[in-house]
């Protein structure tokens, strides 16, 4: 059970070896997001939410042409906020599982709010597991600020419509990265993302980057901090699976 829907996977997506990029499954998980919301009970009863934290396991790339179906449910929940899973599979066998931490939110305050009795009832179709609760995954703290730092200019069609930059748009920095570091995305492999303050329309973020290559007892991995003022808005960590 859960909310399903399919598109063909479009060239703006893809990189230059057609392999859908991070930003572009970012962007497919907020389509279905969408669709679910308009299709259900929550346009009505709990239409405003936010982002806090996405998983992407790429199992097999989506590769251009093909077409993706998505799967999209609740996995677990509380109050005020869920875990929505969102499995991609394609017709060219790519698979890519996926889980977002979901906030609801007072669209008036911007500040977490109680999800509605009908709106938890609905989300409870698909989980027995509710008493979700938040704990960060990413919580190094970033490196001292240094010559290797890279400036992530914003455009104004980053921006959503909580004057915010969109989710998916930090996948864009990842994905500028991960060109130094072909081999972290050439095999199975776990992107995750924390969004720890939301960055406004005019504010500069830099990049801080720190890559730790692995050996026989820890994976390689990659990761990023997103910093406006001095201070960490959001986080990134890469590894295989």
């Amino acid at each position: 059970m859960g909310f399903v829907s399919a598109w063909p996977v479009r060239a703006g997506d893809v990189d230059p070896y057609n392999r859908v990029r991070l930003d572009g499954i970012a962007r497919y998980l907020q389509d279905i997001a969408w669709e679910h919301l308009q299709q259900s009970i929550l346009e009505q009863t709990d239409p405003s939410w936010i982002i806090r934290r996405t998983v992407i396991d790429v199992i097999r790339p989506v590769r251009w042409p093909d077409t993706v179906h998505l799967l999209r449910w609740c996995s677990s929940m509380s109050t005020r906020w869920s875990n929505m899973r969102v499995r991609i599979t394609s017709d060219r066998g790519g698979l890519i599982e996926t889980e977002g931490f979901w906030i609801k939110i007072n669209e008036a305050s911007n500040m977490p709010a109680r999800i509605s009795d009908a709106g938890l009832a609905y989300l409870a179709q698909t989980t027995i597991e509710q008493r979700l609760r938040w704990r960060p995954w990413l919580t190094d703290p970033a490196p001292p600020e240094s010559d290797t730092d890279l400036p992530f200019p914003l455009r104004a069609t980053d921006i959503d419509q909580y004057n915010h930059v969109n989710n998916a748009c930090y996948w864009q920095a990842v994905e500028q990265y991960l060109v130094d570091y072909p081999k972290l995305a050439s095999g199975p492999h776990r992107a995750v993302i924390e969004y720890v303050a939301p960055v406004l329309a005019r504010q500069h973020i830099s990049v801080r980057s720190r890559y730790e290559p692995g050996d026989r007892h820890a994976r390689p991995t990659l990761r990023l901090w997103f910093v406006v003022d001095g201070i960490t808005t959001t986080i990134v960590r890469i590894a295989p699976l």
